[in-house]
């Protein structure tokens, strides 16, 4: 069976799937993707695959540099944005912005 590439918590697969998310804010350790990477998309809490997506950018972002946009295109609040980066990375202070849309 084909690995996914990418997780996302459970509670954004119907957002991706709806095209209302389309980025994710990750930590060093997922910079290395790049713009025109087709991935694997799995539910993080079960690795159950559910799409594929194009990554269209890769960008370098702090938490203070986080503004409403991003939060848009998170599907959510900014305060809420940064309670949950802050929930999944709790000592990182510089992230990666993955832009990406359905490819699938």
């Amino acid at each position: 069976m084909q690995s996914n590439d990418i997780t996302f918590y459970q509670r954004f697969e119907a957002d991706i799937l709806a095209g209302r998310k389309t980025i994710t804010i990750r930590d060093k350790s997922e910079s290395h993707f790049k713009a025109g990477d087709i991935l694997r998309v799995g539910r993080f809490e079960d690795n159950q695959y559910f799409c594929t997506i194009e990554v269209l950018s890769v960008s370098p972002i702090t938490l203070d540099k986080l503004t409403e946009q991003h939060a848009k295109q998170e599907n959510m609040g900014l305060d809420e944005l940064k309670e949950v980066i802050r929930g999944i990375y709790p000592r990182q202070k510089a992230f990666y912005i993955l832009s990406f849309r359905s490819a699938s």
